[in-house]
């Protein structure tokens, strides 16, 4: 989970840089913990060539029955960048989301200043539905988010 303790992938997360392998560990744990209590899933994201993880993408809500609205989040490995793996990561886990959890509505949280991640849902298909002022909170301070959202209908359109 190198990418954890990348400055640069970690700027517009909730999580400082990780330094050591207990952080990792622990991040591990939690995501495995939410994923049995149905509240998240995470998959990893892995580079066959390379042979290791290269990030990871999921939703962090809208596994509960009934629900059908999911939020994902993402990160990859900033020397993977613009190549093409998230876009092929999300488009999986979009589809996924549609036809396996029974979403209506997929949304997505990006700080204003995360011009990569405005370029990808873009790619994607979502739609920028606004500011939300001061909705996160990360590194001690709150930040304003755009949210993004892409409709089962929108998807089945293109």
């Amino acid at each position: 989970m190198k990418y954890w303790s990348d400055n640069e992938v970690t700027r517009y997360m909730n999580i400082n840089a990780f330094s050591d392998i207990d952080q990792a560990k622990e991040m591990i744990d939690l995501l495995n913990h939410l994923f049995k209590e149905k509240q998240a899933i995470r998959w990893g994201i892995y580079n066959k060539e390379f042979d290791w993880l290269i990030g990871t993408c999921g939703y962090n809500s809208g596994l509960k029955e009934e629900t059908y609205i999911g939020e994902i989040g993402y990160e990859l490995g900033s020397q993977y960048w613009r190549q093409g793996f998230m876009v092929e990561a999300l488009t999986c886990i979009i589809n996924y989301g549609f036809n396996t959890l029974n979403l209506n509505r997929i949304e997505a949280y990006v700080m204003l200043e995360n011009q990569k991640s405005l370029k990808l849902l873009e790619k994607l298909g979502f739609q920028k539905e606004g500011i939300l002022r001061e909705r996160g909170y990360y590194k001690n301070q709150f930040w304003d988010e755009y949210i993004f959202s892409l409709l089962k209908r929108d998807r089945e359109r293109s």
